[in-house]
């Protein structure tokens, strides 16, 4: 198997793609930066954000629908951290796609055929 059919086997397009749609807005951004801290509750959110309950829970759905953030109910709290899981395989996929540039880039110096 060649080098980029491997990067194409661990790289879940879709699923990454949904992610990157999903953190293309400036208050999704906002609340994954607020979620680094820590788990949040979506009051806490609000006033953080600068935005109203009803827009917060449209951004907070979109972002879980994405599987960026996770909801966990305390009493009749519900608490939003991130999906450490999903970050991970962002992270480490991005990582693989700097190093075939770098490659990519390093092969076009030595000169074609």
């Amino acid at each position: 198997m060649s080098t980029m059919e491997e990067r194409k086997t661990t790289w879940p397009t879709e699923r990454v793609a949904r992610a990157f749609r999903a953190l293309g807005d400036e208050k999704r951004l906002r609340v994954v930066e607020l979620l680094s801290g820590g788990a949040q509750c979506v009051c806490d959110l609000a006033v953080k954000v600068g935005a109203k309950q009803p827009l917060l829970s449209f951004h907070l759905k979109t972002l879980r629908e994405a599987g960026l953030v996770v909801a966990t109910r305390r009493g009749k709290w519900i608490y939003y951290s991130l999906n450490d899981e999903l970050l991970g395989e962002l992270e480490g996929g991005l990582a693989r796609l700097g190093e075939a540039s770098a490659e990519a880039a390093a092969s076009a110096e030595a000169g074609c055929c």
